[in-house]
Protein backbone atom coordinates (compact mmCIF):
# COMPACT_ATOMS: atom_id res chain seq x y z
CA UNK A 1 0.00 0.00 0.00
CA UNK A 2 1.44 2.99 -1.35
CA UNK A 3 -0.73 5.63 1.17
CA UNK A 4 1.40 4.95 4.29
CA UNK A 5 4.69 6.02 2.24
CA UNK A 6 3.21 9.66 1.36
CA UNK A 7 6.32 10.71 0.02
CA UNK A 8 6.95 8.84 -2.53
CA UNK A 9 5.60 10.63 -5.12
CA UNK A 10 8.06 12.86 -4.32
CA UNK A 11 10.63 10.81 -4.09
CA UNK A 12 10.51 9.28 -7.47
CA UNK A 13 10.19 12.97 -9.47
CA UNK A 14 13.52 13.83 -7.45
CA UNK A 15 14.73 10.14 -8.35
CA UNK A 16 13.82 11.04 -11.81
CA UNK A 17 15.75 14.37 -11.84
CA UNK A 18 18.53 14.08 -10.34
CA UNK A 19 19.19 10.44 -12.85
CA UNK A 20 18.55 12.95 -15.52
CA UNK A 21 20.94 15.82 -14.54
CA UNK A 22 23.64 12.90 -13.78
CA UNK A 23 22.85 11.19 -17.65
CA UNK A 24 23.48 14.63 -18.82
CA UNK A 25 26.56 15.46 -16.88
CA UNK A 26 27.79 11.76 -18.43
CA UNK A 27 26.44 12.52 -21.38
CA UNK A 28 28.61 16.41 -21.40
CA UNK A 29 31.99 14.64 -19.92
CA UNK A 30 31.97 11.96 -23.00
CA UNK A 31 31.39 13.82 -25.48
CA UNK A 32 33.90 16.53 -24.51
CA UNK A 33 36.31 13.59 -24.02
CA UNK A 34 35.71 12.14 -27.44
CA UNK A 35 36.25 15.65 -28.90
CA UNK A 36 32.52 16.48 -29.69
CA UNK A 37 31.94 19.16 -28.05
CA UNK A 38 35.48 21.45 -28.21
CA UNK A 39 34.35 23.19 -24.67
CA UNK A 40 38.05 22.66 -23.06
CA UNK A 41 41.44 23.38 -24.31
CA UNK A 42 43.47 19.61 -23.61
CA UNK A 43 46.53 22.24 -23.34
CA UNK A 44 44.99 23.90 -20.30
CA UNK A 45 45.02 22.96 -16.60
CA UNK A 46 42.06 22.56 -14.61
CA UNK A 47 43.19 23.88 -11.77
CA UNK A 48 46.24 26.50 -10.57
CA UNK A 49 49.24 23.98 -9.97
CA UNK A 50 50.97 20.57 -10.92
CA UNK A 51 50.75 19.47 -7.80
CA UNK A 52 48.87 16.44 -6.47
CA UNK A 53 46.46 16.79 -3.28
CA UNK A 54 47.63 14.98 -0.05
CA UNK A 55 46.80 11.60 0.39
CA UNK A 56 44.55 12.14 2.78
CA UNK A 57 42.26 14.45 0.51
CA UNK A 58 42.03 11.23 -1.52
CA UNK A 59 41.30 9.41 1.31
CA UNK A 60 38.82 10.92 2.29
CA UNK A 61 36.80 11.48 -1.06
CA UNK A 62 36.99 8.12 -1.17
CA UNK A 63 35.00 7.60 2.27
CA UNK A 64 32.80 10.42 1.64
CA UNK A 65 31.88 8.94 -1.92
CA UNK A 66 31.21 5.30 -0.33
CA UNK A 67 29.22 7.01 2.49
CA UNK A 68 27.55 8.64 -0.19
CA UNK A 69 27.09 5.67 -2.28
CA UNK A 70 25.71 3.53 0.88
CA UNK A 71 22.97 6.45 1.58
CA UNK A 72 21.83 6.64 -1.83
CA UNK A 73 21.44 2.61 -1.88
CA UNK A 74 19.55 2.61 1.46
CA UNK A 75 17.34 5.64 0.07
CA UNK A 76 16.69 3.51 -2.82
CA UNK A 77 16.02 -0.15 -1.36
CA UNK A 78 13.19 2.24 0.79
CA UNK A 79 11.38 3.23 -1.95
CA UNK A 80 10.66 -0.69 -2.68
CA UNK A 81 8.74 -0.92 0.88
CA UNK A 82 5.32 -0.59 -0.03
CA UNK A 83 3.34 -1.95 2.87
CA UNK A 84 3.93 -2.21 6.13
CA UNK A 85 5.52 -5.04 7.60
CA UNK A 86 3.51 -8.07 9.16
CA UNK A 87 4.73 -10.52 11.36
CA UNK A 88 3.00 -14.12 12.19
CA UNK A 89 1.42 -14.53 15.44
CA UNK A 90 2.73 -16.76 17.83
CA UNK A 91 -0.13 -17.32 20.03
CA UNK A 92 0.99 -20.12 22.36
CA UNK A 93 1.04 -19.48 26.08
CA UNK A 94 3.49 -22.53 26.95
CA UNK A 95 5.79 -23.16 23.92
CA UNK A 96 6.86 -26.40 25.82
CA UNK A 97 2.87 -27.86 25.07
CA UNK A 98 2.49 -26.75 21.13
CA UNK A 99 2.57 -24.22 18.91
CA UNK A 100 -0.11 -21.96 17.91
CA UNK A 101 0.67 -19.67 14.54
CA UNK A 102 -1.58 -16.67 13.07
CA UNK A 103 -0.33 -15.12 9.52
CA UNK A 104 -1.72 -11.60 9.77
CA UNK A 105 -3.26 -11.78 6.88
CA UNK A 106 -5.31 -14.44 7.83
CA UNK A 107 -6.38 -12.80 10.84
CA UNK A 108 -7.57 -9.55 8.69
CA UNK A 109 -9.73 -11.06 6.20
CA UNK A 110 -12.72 -11.54 8.00
CA UNK A 111 -12.38 -7.95 8.45
CA UNK A 112 -11.89 -7.23 5.04
CA UNK A 113 -14.54 -9.35 4.06
CA UNK A 114 -16.81 -7.41 6.53
CA UNK A 115 -15.98 -4.13 5.45
CA UNK A 116 -16.21 -5.01 1.38
CA UNK A 117 -20.12 -5.89 2.27
CA UNK A 118 -21.20 -2.73 3.81
CA UNK A 119 -23.20 -0.42 1.89
CA UNK A 120 -21.52 1.71 -0.31
CA UNK A 121 -17.90 -0.26 -0.14
CA UNK A 122 -16.76 -0.74 -3.52
CA UNK A 123 -13.56 -2.77 -2.57
CA UNK A 124 -11.58 -2.69 0.82
CA UNK A 125 -7.54 -4.17 1.56
CA UNK A 126 -5.44 -4.13 4.64
CA UNK A 127 -3.02 -5.68 6.87
CA UNK A 128 -2.54 -6.92 10.14
CA UNK A 129 0.60 -5.12 10.98
CA UNK A 130 3.57 -5.19 14.10
CA UNK A 131 3.66 -7.87 16.39
CA UNK A 132 1.44 -8.82 18.90
CA UNK A 133 3.09 -6.99 22.00
CA UNK A 134 2.28 -3.81 19.41
CA UNK A 135 -0.12 -4.45 16.71
CA UNK A 136 -1.90 -2.16 14.04
CA UNK A 137 -4.17 -2.28 11.28
CA UNK A 138 -3.73 -0.57 8.39
CA UNK A 139 -7.14 -0.14 6.06
CA UNK A 140 -7.69 1.23 2.32
CA UNK A 141 -11.08 1.69 1.58
CA UNK A 142 -12.16 2.20 -1.65
CA UNK A 143 -16.01 3.80 -1.78
CA UNK A 144 -18.61 4.20 -4.41
CA UNK A 145 -19.60 7.62 -5.56
CA UNK A 146 -23.17 6.90 -3.37
CA UNK A 147 -21.06 5.54 -0.37
CA UNK A 148 -20.85 7.67 2.97
CA UNK A 149 -17.49 7.64 4.12
CA UNK A 150 -18.53 8.67 7.70
CA UNK A 151 -21.10 6.03 8.04
CA UNK A 152 -18.47 3.35 7.03
CA UNK A 153 -15.60 4.58 9.50
CA UNK A 154 -18.21 4.50 12.35
CA UNK A 155 -19.50 0.85 11.22
CA UNK A 156 -15.95 -0.25 11.07
CA UNK A 157 -14.79 1.70 14.30
CA UNK A 158 -18.09 0.37 16.29
CA UNK A 159 -18.66 -3.51 14.43
CA UNK A 160 -15.81 -4.41 12.62
CA UNK A 161 -12.90 -3.38 14.63
CA UNK A 162 -14.47 -4.34 18.08
CA UNK A 163 -14.78 -8.24 16.53
CA UNK A 164 -10.97 -8.35 15.41
CA UNK A 165 -10.16 -7.20 18.77
CA UNK A 166 -12.35 -9.49 20.23
CA UNK A 167 -11.24 -12.48 18.59
CA UNK A 168 -7.63 -11.61 18.30
CA UNK A 169 -8.00 -11.09 22.20
CA UNK A 170 -6.50 -7.62 22.56
CA UNK A 171 -7.39 -4.93 24.71
CA UNK A 172 -6.38 -1.84 21.99
CA UNK A 173 -5.73 -2.39 18.03
CA UNK A 174 -4.70 0.89 16.63
CA UNK A 175 -6.27 1.18 13.02
CA UNK A 176 -5.52 3.33 10.15
CA UNK A 177 -7.70 4.10 7.66
CA UNK A 178 -7.76 5.85 4.21
CA UNK A 179 -10.57 6.31 2.03
CA UNK A 180 -10.11 6.50 -1.90
CA UNK A 181 -13.44 6.74 -4.08
CA UNK A 182 -13.49 4.68 -7.54
CA UNK A 183 -14.04 7.89 -9.64
CA UNK A 184 -11.47 8.74 -11.71
CA UNK A 185 -10.68 12.26 -9.78
CA UNK A 186 -8.86 10.32 -7.62
CA UNK A 187 -9.68 12.68 -4.65
CA UNK A 188 -9.08 10.79 -1.08
CA UNK A 189 -10.25 11.88 2.35
CA UNK A 190 -8.70 10.74 5.91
Amino acid sequence: MTTHNRPARLNRGLLAVTGLVLAAAGAFALATHFRVLRVLDPGTTLVPGTQPPPTWVLYAVAAGAVVLGLLALRWLVAQLARAPKTHTWHLEADPGTGRTELPAKTAVEPLLAEVGAYPGVHAAHGTLTGTRANPAVVLRVTVEQDGDPADIRHRIETEGLPRLRQALDLDELPAGIEFRFSTSTGARAL
